[in-house]
């Protein structure tokens, strides 16, 4: 992947968790960077005239760029600021962690913490008409999904926090061992969430080694932001003069200048339509046009997301 340097903008809200990995992995890496704080649900249309219907959060503008999906946003910041790195020699199986942890723990934690004490210390003083709007604008993003019960999830959680406290256990100080990867973080944003539920993070009380890990990741704080206006990031974005160099590599079946749609596999099935300008065995990226963001190239991971041609 290779990226128009310049500022990192993330559009987040605070209660997102994969948001707080982007966080944290600023705070590892010192940066300074932008914040737009959008809609925790839709209507979204500053997020839509960016990425063309992608609506997970968070997603990183770099100039007319859109970076969707964090595993893809933290190869960017890693290229932009490659010291201290998030993918060590010595910790190969990292970023397989950090996959586990961004689909199969995120979806252990959800459950989990919702639990009616977790719900209501997360959702305090919000009014119910608010939580209902919340209930249904997510209800789509999982449909189809087979859910755990909340008990399927507190056996799970107790199995892998046991797992994860034995890796510590030996007084490494990351997960991996003696340098931070990007596993911390994204196993670090799933406990996160559970310490936003308030009295389920007792869970953690158990596995002293893992709340001391947690404790050294969540220290390393945000960076340095600095808030940005929506309507300045569009702005930004419909100003810039160029792109983040991209070419389609030959021999993956698609060719350049096709109309495609790109999807993810797993939830938040918002398919996005544009022309294939990059796609290699990591990256696909789509040239669209909007009528506020003008040319907006839209990048997305390679695994876990869907490339299909249109059909004219």
């Amino acid at each position: 992947m290779t990226s128009a340097h310049g500022e990192l903008i993330l559009h987040h809200y605070d209660g997102s968790p994969f948001a707080e990995k982007l966080r944290l992995i600023f705070g590892f890496k010192g940066l300074a960077w932008r914040s737009v704080k959008i809609p925790v649900i839709l209507p979204k249309p500053d997020v839509v005239a960016l990425t063309g219907g992608y609506r997970k959060t968070p997603i990183v503008q770099v100039g007319a760029d859109v970076y969707c999906d964090t595993a893809l946003i933290a190869r960017l910041i890693e290229q932009q600021a490659p010291t201290p790195t998030l993918y060590p020699a010595s910790a190969p199986l990292a970023p397989l962690l950090a996959q586990w942890a961004d689909s199969t723990l995120f979806w252990t934690v959800i459950p989990f913490a919702m639990q009616p004490d977790g719900a209501a210390h997360i959702f305090k003083g919000v009014p119910p008409e608010v939580m209902k709007s919340f209930a249904a604008d997510r209800a789509p993003f999982t449909a189809g999904m087979k859910r755990q019960t909340a008990a399927d999830a507190t056996a799970n959680l107790g199995h892998y926090l046991a797992a994860l406290d034995t890796q510590l256990a030996d007084g490494r100080p990351w997960l991996m061992g003696p340098e931070a990867s990007i596993a911390d973080f994204s196993v670090a944003q799933c406990a996160w969430y559970v310490r936003r539920a308030g009295p389920m993070a007792d869970v953690f009380f158990a596995h002293a080694h893992f709340s001391a890990w947690l404790d050294r990741v969540l220290a390393l704080g945000h960076g340095s932001p600095e808030r940005m206006d929506s309507d300045e990031a569009l702005q930004l974005a419909a100003t810039a003069k160029s792109h983040a160099a991209c070419s389609v590599a030959p021999g993956l079946g698609f060719e350049a200048g096709q109309a495609v749609t790109v999807t993810p596999t797993d939830y938040g099935q918002d398919p996005v339509a544009g022309t294939l300008v990059g796609l290699s065995n990591d990256e696909v990226v789509v040239r669209r046009v909007d009528a506020r963001a003008s040319t907006v190239h839209v990048h997305f991971p390679r695994a876990g997301f869907q490339i299909k041609q249109e059909q004219a």
